[in-house]
Order: structure tokens, then C-alpha cells, then sequence
């Protein structure tokens, strides 16, 4: 009888204990619960050995490239310019040219330099090549684009080199090639090609007109709100949010701001959509929509008044400046008023129409959802205080600004901001608490198909 009960008990004891194994191993393959987690070992690239393993300009790796910028170029405008302190610059031209570089490229080379000081005290990254605007490197080379650089570090000592070419894949270069002894290649995706990553958005203290005639950040609408859009009859009406097509409440991007001579400003990403006309007239439908970076002092875009009526404003300023969160919310009507000022919804393709037809079938869902279970019920959201930086503006502007600082975070450690000649902020201190959503995947799958069956041209530049 006793050997029964023992052998009875051992069946179900010995099952309890693989499922118990089974769930641990099924948790890798990180650490158990409580243990510090274990450094990855990095593993040094061999000399000519490229990552990924394709061509640089396989689209897997940093593309195709897209022409030669020059100074007097339109595109010119494209590059930023890097004053990192904890990178050393070559220059021989005496230029700055090797400063000039795209704004992808920067991220990842200041993410590098601060790896290359955790991984030696006191050495600091060099940049021997970075935009090339006198024809030192082949026809096609990321060289010409600001989407290049060529680093080492400031000792020069090439026993380094492998592990500064791994570091370089992990601050996030999308092609890395230990290419000579003497140092390393690396290069970038263009800007726009990732620009779906980000999505076209405004910033989260931007406002819009909801129903009622109060006013509401972008930060705490929620779908199901009504907001002050205009018809594809020209008319102001109240459109419900559907949804989001992106909101990131902790990405810090760079934002165009247009400022009206009547007091608006519109703050929204380059590859975002506005209407704009070059001449103030009141005809709405000359207003076409256009990038935000194709607009420029003179053109007019639509504003509405307190009367509740459209007219044309014109532009007297573009700025740039970064701002912490990015929100795109769709309505039904494809369009909105932030801050006084007409947008579209949509981003990076450049025909308004044929966006707002592609979404028709959230639209559609939208409406059969309302049908069955009546009015949209809003979101519950959790509304924080938000975290907004801005960098000092390419032209002077009456507005405030905020100043609180971008930071980079690397492995859960937050070392530098971007913009290094500003004095480290931190004022972040829900930061781990919020909650991050990213590109809405129809977004991305119609993004997908755009590449496939439409003109290259179509999409921004």
C-alpha cells in the first residue's frame, strides 16, 4: 500500500518538475529571474570582412545611392552638421566637410563615440572621411551623400580596429566594412529610406480644435474625439479620430517649423503633408499638398479663424527644432488643424488622394465597427507630462521654446545628448513608465506596396 502511494505520487511530481524546466529554458536565453545580466562578448571583425553580407548598395544593407550633394545643391540642406566634442575630425580640406553628414549618419557615429570611450577610457573616435565634396572617391560612393564615414580611433593603434568595426554595427551603421589596415568604413541608409521607421507626425504638445471648441495636445487625444477638419468639399467640420497612425511618446525627431504672419505655427516632420499655395487666395483648392520641407518663405497654407472660417496665411519663417513624442492620428476626413494650420494626415508619398483612397478600408472598417457596437468608445490613456527638447532654431522665432535636453540611451545607461554643446538634461524620470507604440502596420504594408507598384519619384526625396 505505502509503495503505491509513493509511486503514484512520483508520476506527478516528476511532471511538475519538467514543467518547471521547460518554462525556465523556454525564458532564454537571458538570465533567470534576479541575476544580473551577463555583457555580450563582442567579437572582433576580421580584417576585410563586411556586416551585413551583402554589397553596401544591396537595399539590406545602406541601398542604392542617390546622387552626388554639393554645396550649391537643394539637398545640401539634407545634412547636418557634427560638433561632437568626443570625436576627432581630421579635416584636411580645412572645410568642416567631414562634420557634414546626414542626420542618420550622425545618431550612429555619436553612439559610436560613446561606446569607444566605454570600451577604452580616454581614447575618443576619429573620423579620417566623411562627406566628400572634391571627388577623392569613386562614382556612386556614400561619400558624395553624407551617408559615409571612415573612422579609426585617435591613437591609431590597428590592433583596435576589429572591435571598432563590431562597435560600429552596434551603434547601429546599417554596412560596415573593416576595409584597410588603417581604418574603417562605414555607411548609412538615406534618411527617407527609413523614414517609414518614423513615420510623418507632429509633436505631442502640438494642439488641435475638438468638438465644443476646446482645445486638446496631441499627447492626450484619443480616438473617438472629434477634431476641427476640412472636408473634401472645402467645408470645416468636426472629424472623428480613427486611430493612430504613429505615436511614440519617447522619440526625440526633428521637426520643420512654419510660422505664419499671423501669429500660427505649424511644427511637423519633413515628410509629413501641408497644403500649400504661392499665392493667398481663398480658393481651397489650389492648395496642394506638398512635404513640409518643400516649403519656404512666401508660400501660403490655410489657417482657420475664431469665426470658424478658412483663410490663407502667409509663411515668414521655417525653423528646425527637435521636440520629444510624434503623434499622426487619422481622421476621416484624411485632414486636420494643428495649431490653427490645415495638414494632411498622411506622410512620405506625396499625393494626398491617392493616400486618403489607400486608407479607405480602415475608414470602412471604422464605420462598420460603429454600425454593430455603436458610438467608439475613447481610449483610456495615461496623459504624462512631456518631455520636450529643442535645439536653438536655424532662424530666430517669438515663440517658446523648450529646453528640455534629447539624450541617448545606451544599454540602460544614459550618457550623451545629442546636441553636446548643451548642458545635460535629465527630466525624465517617468520615462520607464511609458508606454511606446510604433508605425500602425497598415501603414507599413501600404508603404510596402508603394514601393513596389509606384514611381520612386512619388515618395519624399
Amino acid at each position: 500500500m505505502k509503495q503505491s502511494w509513493w509511486a503514484r505520487l512520483a508520476r506527478p511530481g516528476l511532471l511538475a518538475a519538467w514543467t518547471c524546466i521547460w518554462l525556465v529554458q523556454g525564458c532564454g536565453p537571458g538570465p533567470g529571474y534576479g541575476v544580473r545580466p551577463r555583457p555580450r562578448k563582442l567579437m572582433a571583425m576580421h580584417y576585410k570582412q563586411f556586416f551585413p553580407n551583402f554589397s553596401e548598395n544591396n537595399l539590406g544593407a545602406s541601398g542604392r545611392a542617390e546622387g552626388k550633394i554639393t554645396r550649391n545643391s537643394e539637398r545640401f540642406n539634407e545634412l547636418v552638421c557634427n560638433y561632437n566634442p568626443d570625436i576627432v575630425f581630421k579635416d584636411e580640406e580645412n572645410t568642416n566637410a567631414d562634420r557634414f553628414m546626414t542626420k542618420r549618419c550622425k545618431d550612429c557615429l555619436n553612439r559610436l563615440a560613446i561606446a569607444v570611450m566605454n570600451q577604452w577610457p580616454g581614447i575618443h573616435l576619429r573620423v579620417t572621411e566623411a562627406w566628400d565634396e572634391d571627388g577623392h572617391h569613386p562614382t556612386g560612393s556614400l561619400h558624395y551623400e553624407g551617408r559615409a564615414v571612415d573612422i579609426t580611433t585617435d591613437d591609431r593603434e590597428t590592433e583596435k580596429y576589429g572591435l571598432l568595426a563590431q562597435l560600429a554595427v552596434e551603434a547601429g551603421f546599417d554596412w560596415v566594412h573593416y576595409e584597410s589596415k588603417y581604418h574603417i568604413h562605414c555607411s548609412v541608409k538615406a534618411d527617407h529610406s527609413v523614414a517609414v521607421e518614423k513615420g510623418g507626425c507632429f509633436p505631442g504638445w502640438a494642439r488641435v480644435t475638438v468638438a465644443g471648441g476646446g482645445q486638446k495636445s496631441l499627447s492626450s487625444l484619443a480616438p473617438g474625439d472629434r477634431v476641427m477638419a476640412l472636408s473634401g468639399t472645402g467645408q470645416v467640420v468636426f472629424s472623428q479620430v480613427i486611430l493612430f497612425l504613429h505615436r511614440d511618446q519617447e522619440s526625440c525627431s526633428t521637426f520643420l517649423s512654419l510660422e505664419t504672419e499671423d501669429g500660427h505655427r505649424l511644427a511637423l516632420t519633413a515628410h509629413h503633408l501641408v497644403f500649400l499655395a504661392p499665392h493667398c487666395r481663398l480658393d481651397s483648392s489650389e492648395y496642394q499638398a506638398r512635404f513640409a520641407n518643400r516649403a519656404k518663405t512666401g508660400d501660403c497654407v490655410l489657417v482657420h479663424t475664431a469665426e470658424g472660417r478658412v483663410r490663407p496665411s502667409r509663411i515668414i519663417s521655417v525653423s528646425v527644432e527637435e521636440s520629444m513624442g510624434v503623434y499622426a492620428p487619422l481622421t476621416e476626413a484624411g485632414t486636420l488643424f494643428v495649431d490653427g494650420v490645415l495638414a494632411s494626415n498622411y506622410a512620405l508619398l506625396e499625393h494626398h488622394r491617392l493616400a486618403h483612397w489607400a486608407f479607405g478600408p480602415l475608414r470602412l472598417l471604422s464605420s462598420f465597427k460603429q454600425l454593430l457596437w455603436g458610438e467608439t468608445t475613447k481610449e483610456q490613456q495615461t496623459t504624462e507630462s512631456e518631455a520636450a527638447c529643442t535645439k536653438t532654431p536655424f532662424h530666430t522665432s517669438t515663440f517658446p521654446t523648450k529646453d528640455k535636453a534629447c539624450v541617448y540611451v545606451i544599454k540602460d545607461i544614459v550618457n550623451k545628448q545629442d546636441n553636446l554643446s548643451e548642458p545635460l538634461g535629465m527630466e525624465d524620470k517617468h520615462l520607464s513608465d511609458r508606454q511606446t507604440s510604433h508605425v500602425h502596420w497598415y501603414g507599413r504594408l501600404l508603404y510596402s506596396f508603394g514601393w513596389i507598384f509606384l514611381d520612386s519619384l512619388s515618395f519624399h526625396p
